[in-house]
């Protein structure tokens, strides 16, 4: 299944709940949800009652769409999450936290996350001093993620870092001044945009 390349505030709509997939935009008046609160289409505003099997599905979607993970790498993070000590659905949102473009976004370092997938495939930081260019990539407690020095000039990160306004989640260390974040601790579901009810998607998953 090929990325969704199409408006991405219907995807918001279609969930009903700002999924933070413009940037900046998602915290004006100019947000689509604000302005029409329903799912896009002909039927948008017609209610309907979902089944439990339905509202499992729109579950995962969410989360899927807020991350902007495929499909099959959605399913392939559900198999490693439940091979996993602990509990399923937390360690499936604690996978998802640690990809490389969703940290990127986390520290502030992009306005989005598909913003951060871009830099990322484009070469634009290191991990622990080396070149990485994998958005999906796990990190891990200790790792430090860096802007390249060469990047670091650019009118589009100085402008981010002059402008920098997120506050990381407790789990990151940031330091805007030196282009650089460090991972201190496991990300937290407390500390997610949206609410999450992860235990659907297991049971999705688990049928």
């Amino acid at each position: 299944m090929a990325r969704y390349t199409g408006p991405v505030c219907r995807l918001c709509r279609r969930e009903g709940l700002k999924l933070f997939l413009k940037g900046d935009r998602c915290y004006t008046d100019k947000c689509a949800i604000g302005r029409r609160n329903y799912a896009p289409g002909q039927h948008g505003q017609n209610s309907k009652k979902l089944s439990n099997y339905g509202t499992q599905l729109r579950e995962k979607q969410k989360v899927r769409k807020y991350y902007g993970v495929l499909e099959g790498q959605f399913s392939e993070y559900y198999k490693m999450a439940d091979k996993m000590s602990g509990k399923s659905g937390d360690n499936l949102l604690r996978l998802l936290e640690l990809r490389f473009d969703n940290v990127i976004y986390r520290l502030g370092f992009a306005t989005s996350r598909a913003e951060a997938r871009q830099l990322v495939v484009h070469g634009h930081f290191t991990i622990n001093g080396k070149k990485a260019d994998i958005p999906s990539m796990i990190l891990k407690v200790g790792d430090e993620i860096q802007v390249k020095e060469k990047s670091q000039s650019s009118a589009k990160f100085k402008g981010l870092i002059e402008n920098h306004k997120k506050t990381a989640p407790q789990w990151l260390q940031v330091d805007p001044d030196n282009f650089t974040g460090r991972i201190i601790g496991e990300p937290v579901k407390e500390d997610i945009e949206i609410p999450i009810e992860e235990h659907l998607i297991v049971e999705l998953y688990s049928k």
